[in-house]
Formats: C-alpha cells, sequence, structure tokens
C-alpha cells in the first residue's frame, strides 16, 4: 500500500460514516397558540406563534379578556391592560416580560407616546426591548394603543 492509499482510506471511511449515519432531526414548523378566552370570543388570530425559541404574541389592546371590552379611563389605563394583557400571554405559553425581545406600539395619538412610556418603563424595569412605535388611526374597538412583541421562550428540546 502507497501512502496516497494509507492516507484515503481512513478518509473515505470518514466520508461513508458521514453518509450512513441517521439524518438530522427537522425542527418543528411554527406552533400556533389559540387559548380557550380567544376561542370563546372568536377572534380570528392567535394568542401568540412559538417559531423555534420565540415567542410572537399578536396584538393587544386594553381589553379585559373575559368580555374583550376597553378598560375605560384612555391611554394610561388601556396600556396598562395591554401590557398585562401580554403578561398573562407569556406567561401562559413558558416565557415572561423579562425575555421580551421587541414591541411595535401603535398609538391612536402620537401625542400620547409620552403618558404610554410613563407606564410602559413600569413592565421592563431591567431591560428594555428594541422598540418600534407609530401613530395611527382607527385602531380594533376604538382603542387608544396596542402593542404586539417577540420575546424568547426556548422551546423544550429532547
Amino acid at each position: 500500500m502507497n501512502r496516497r492509499t494509507a492516507f484515503l482510506l481512513p478518509v473515505l471511511g470518514v466520508v461513508l460514516a458521514c453518509q450512513t449515519s441517521a439524518p438530522a432531526s427537522t425542527p418543528p414548523g411554527p406552533e400556533f397558540l389559540v387559548s380557550a378566552q380567544t376561542r370563546a370570543l372568536s377572534l380570528p388570530f392567535a394568542d401568540a406563534v412559538r417559531a423555534g425559541d420565540f415567542l410572537f404574541v399578536s396584538g393587544q389592546i386594553g381589553t379585559v379578556p373575559s368580555n374583550d371590552q376597553l378598560v375605560p379611563g384612555g391611554i394610561g389605563p388601556e396600556a396598562r391592560q395591554a401590557l398585562e394583557n401580554i403578561r398573562a400571554i407569556l406567561e401562559r405559553y413558558g416565557s415572561s416580560m423579562d425575555a421580551v425581545v421587541k414591541c411595535t406600539v401603535f398609538l391612536a395619538d402620537i401625542r400620547e407616546g409620552a403618558a404610554f412610556n410613563a407606564v410602559y418603563r413600569g413592565y421592563f424595569p431591567a431591560h428594555l426591548p428594541a422598540r418600534s412605535a407609530f401613530g395611527g388611526n382607527e385602531l380594533a374597538l376604538g382603542a387608544r394603543v396596542e402593542i404586539e412583541c417577540a420575546a424568547y421562550a426556548p422551546a423544550a428540546h429532547p
């Protein structure tokens, strides 16, 4: 056996071993998470979608989850309720406000941004997620604010 053959035989063995090993497992696709409350209200969206190690929470407005009515009082109470709705969804599906990495905020009146921020900061005392904010008109149910977010939520791995 010459030197070239002596070198190539172990390399060929490694290549063949790699070809006959079990295929890598395919990660699961997105998981659409819908609570009983969302089903009962016949809302046309999931509470959240798990994709890999992230949860993407649908936009939340300041409604009481049990009856889908806006809380009274304007931007402050609505912002607080929307953020509480987000907290409940995150905790239901294995995450928390501490794991939020991105928020998108829609304000019916961008001039209410300072009042919104006063509430928002209280929900992120340890960190501030990346964020975008937009002024819009006519949010669902006449809401003053809608918030969607993405949070880290490691899926259980075998």
